[in-house]
């Protein structure tokens, strides 16, 4: 198992701030945008396991349309990385 990151460290040593992480989480997460994108992704990855391609290590990217590594995805700068939607080249 890794090791534990800077702020999983802060959040198992202080639970009132654990707790309100959690609240703010909550209203992120059910925003009809969040519930949206979530859904798009699940379904891009069942849709991809069912035509066999791998998955693993990989998050489907809501700019692009695809999957790329969840290393670049989850790095990008700013709340979700890329604002804007980028046009794919056929």
């Amino acid at each position: 198992m890794p090791a534990k990151s800077k702020s999983a460290k802060y959040y198992a040593k202080n639970p009132a701030a654990r707790k309100k992480k959690a609240a703010t989480d909550k209203k992120i997460n059910s925003r009809p945008n969040q519930i949206k994108k979530r859904v798009e992704a699940n379904r891009a990855v069942r849709k991809a396991k069912a035509a066999g391609r791998n998955t693993k290590g990989k998050d489907f990217d809501h700019a692009v349309g695809k999957f790329v590594k969840t290393a670049t995805n989850r790095g990008r700068k700013g709340e979700g990385g890329r604002k804007k939607r980028v046009t794919r080249k056929k």
